[in-house]
């Protein structure tokens, strides 16, 4: 049976320590040609540039290839189950962003190779673990922190979300009131008020916003600024997720500062995404 990625919420705590390990070794000592003559079949739209870029070098670097496609490969009027029982002839992995993770899971239901999200409207497994795996480089306690998502619910925040369920992390979601996530999950905190969490926060985390929240009000209660992070706890960093606009979810000043730490982490999307797809394809 393949072992797919799909989400976070699927997965356990040993897993995603032991893909941690396994990045760690990529990291640090990099392994022999693991892929050669390994072809994975990678669906991406024109616009993606650091999760394809990642993906495309780190499978390079183990001696695989890839071959890319389009996302609307998956839309045409063929079933996906006949896609992948061609596909598989062929590929030995798909790594797949499309806006439907229904479409992913289908396509994973018939495969005998792994399938992984490389992101969806619905969650983004494969960023958010490289960001806690380079908070972890930074923060050995990374597991004792907290974490502060500010913004409307979307894939970001729902895979944060996720995550701080499966290794018990404290995560607190802060937005205007009605948008809350859940109500049942003990790692979830929701509030509407910034200048109360700051204080408890080490981690603060936004996204691109939806356009109704692009409005004066929001952008002046939640825009984090230098002097918002002042407020947070010593050692506190910023890590938006790109592509983030400059004078709304972060001020132009906090991204020249030192509290941001977004360009750093997003270098070991290489090495997390490359033991992501040894698990699957070891398994």
């Amino acid at each position: 049976m393949a072992v797919h990625l799909l989400d976070i919420a699927e997965l356990d705590e040993s897993t995603i320590l032991d893909i941690f390990k396994r990045a760690d070794s990529l990291r640090l000592e990099p392994e022999a040609p693991l892929l050669a003559g390994k072809t994975c079949a990678i669906f991406f739209p024109e616009a993606s540039i650091r999760t394809r870029l990642t993906f495309e070098k780190g499978i390079q670097l183990l001696g695989g290839r890839t071959i890319l496609f389009p996302p609307e490969a998956l839309d045409k009027e063929e079933r996906l189950q006949d896609v992948m029982g061609y596909l598989e002839n062929w590929a030995d992995a798909a790594i797949v962003r499309h806006s439907k993770l229904d479409k992913l899971r289908e396509l994973a239901a018939h495969a005998r190779i792994p399938v992984i999200n490389a992101m969806t409207a619905h969650n983004h497994p494969c960023e958010i673990l490289a960001d806690l795996y380079a908070l972890r480089l930074r923060r050995p306690d990374y597991r004792d922190l907290t974490y502060t998502f500010v913004g409307p619910p979307g894939n970001i925040a729902r895979t944060w979300m996720h995550v701080a369920e499966v290794l018990r992390l404290r995560f607190i979601h802060v937005c205007t009131p009605g948008h809350e996530m859940s109500t049942d999950n003990a790692h979830y905190r929701f509030s509407v008020s910034l200048e109360e969490t700051l204080g408890e926060s080490d981690v603060i985390l936004t996204d691109s916003l939806p356009r109704p929240f692009r409005e004066e009000v929001y952008l002046r209660d939640y825009c984090i600024t230098p002097e918002r992070m002042g407020l947070a706890k010593p050692g506190a960093v910023l890590n938006p997720c790109p592509p983030f606009r400059v004078g709304e979810e972060v001020s132009s000043s906090v991204i020249g500062s030192p509290y941001f730490v977004g360009y750093g982490f997003k270098r070991h999307l290489l090495e997390v995404q490359q033991a992501v797809l040894l698990h699957c394809l070891e398994r």
